[in-house]
């Protein structure tokens, strides 16, 4: 089993395979895990349980959120308990490539997937090294857990399942305490296009004295958009950190369906994670959402391999994936498609007074739901139990 990227889907999967008694080899394109550590990376309390994440890779917890309007209004929630977590991203990887040796699978760091295809029932895959050489690994499975970029799997037909788009940049910041605390113990979330046209900006604490803080937007295909360099400076101008000491700049984009319709497979190639469209478009969440592909997939890969070790032909080993698309359709829920829709009717239009009206009409409906009832509408979408006030703002119908 050949799983490419080293990723939180892909390294989760190669560590649960190894530990299952597979045979797997991991390979990463970046050198270090502490590389393009892009990630907001905040998570409900119910998702280190869920996934079994250590307090290693705890930056901070929060048990509240910040929503800053667009004439910088502040509207905040607190709960008596914590609801929820920041993780240290590059800790996160390291951790999950400790477990995934330490179960066995063999990781290869600097080594980037150039291509594959199908002989003979295997899959053949070219990996280029760091330093230029290349090999050709023999493989029953390949997984592309490459994000995004989809580098073996490849984008969808863009005429039956077209691509949305994001680009964000992330700054981590140093900064005194005095500084720190206001930003503690919460998420902070900055909307209106005088503070990101088209997108949005947070700050989310990580351990004291440290802060993220980061701007993303939707791409607009129709319309030239600045760099994200100015507006991000211009970000932490308006809230006080411009003199703070930036430690670490990372940046990325995120890429899905709408519909999550596309192809999760081709043959024995299998896609993971963000290459299936696991990331979501409202929020950018994608952590919580590729681990849960990770959970889905391997219990149908180990039944595979099983049917392959019993001799099975290839049909009959290739059937037991075929569940795969609809069990995380159904994990993702029908909400995901409306979030997806959401995301394009609320950052696409959001260039002027007009929307930033908009914005603030939404931000007032939320004002009487809880700390906990905010974590169930930005978390797991839960229009219907606090957000459905909102919609029709979001929607552009008021």
């Amino acid at each position: 089993m050949l799983v490419v990227g080293a990723g939180p889907a892909g390294a989760d999967l190669a560590g649960a395979l190894a530990r299952a008694g597979a045979s797997v080899a991991l390979v990463e394109r970046l050198q270090r895990p502490e590389q393009a550590a892009f990630s907001s990376a905040a998570l409900p309390l119910q998702a280190l349980q869920d996934f079994g994440l250590p307090a290693e890779v705890v930056a901070s917890r929060w048990n509240g959120w910040q929503l800053i309007g667009p004439h910088n209004q502040r509207r905040q929630w607190q709960h008596s308990a914590a609801l929820g977590a920041v993780l240290d991203f590059a800790a996160l990887r390291r951790w999950q490539l400790h477990q995934a040796q330490a179960w066995g699978a063999k990781v290869q760091l600097g080594c980037t997937a150039i291509g594959c295809h199908a002989a003979d029932g295997a899959m053949l895959t070219t990996l280029r090294h760091v330093d230029g050489r290349q090999e050709t690994c023999h493989s029953r499975w390949v997984v592309d857990a490459t994000g995004q970029a989809r580098a073996l799997l490849g984008d969808p037909d863009p005429r039956r399942h077209p691509l949305v788009a994001g680009v964000g940049l992330e700054w981590l910041l140093a900064v005194e305490p005095q500084i720190w605390e206001p930003w503690s113990n919460r998420l902070s979330f900055m909307l209106g296009s005088q503070w990101v046209r088209q997108g949005y900006g947070w700050v989310f604490p990580m351990q004291a004295g440290l802060l993220k803080v980061g701007v993303c937007r939707l791409i607009d295909p129709h319309h030239p958009q600045p760099a994200l360099g100015p507006t991000l400076a211009h970000f932490l101008a308006r809230c006080d950190l411009g003199g703070a000491t930036v430690l670490d700049r990372h940046g990325g984009l995120i890429r899905s369906t709408v519909g999550r319709r596309e192809a999760h497979s081709r043959g024995r190639l299998i896609g993971l994670g963000d290459a299936v469209s696991t990331a979501n478009l409202l929020g950018g969440e994608g952590i919580r959402h590729a681990l849960s592909s990770s959970r889905i997939l391997l219990p149908l890969l180990l039944t595979a391999i099983g049917l392959q070790r019993q001799g099975s032909p290839d049909s009959i080993q290739r059937k037991a994936l075929a569940p795969y698309s609809q069990r995380l359709k159904r994990r993702l829920g029908w909400r995901w498609e409306l979030s997806g829709r959401l995301a394009r009717r609320t950052w696409l239009p959001l260039q002027g007074s007009r929307a930033d009206q908009r914005i603030d009409r939404l931000l007032r409906g939320l004002e009487g739901a809880g700390a906990d009832g905010l974590s169930a509408l930005l978390f797991d979408y839960r229009f219907e139990r606090y957000g459905w006030r909102a919609l029709p703002y979001l929607l552009g119908v008021r």
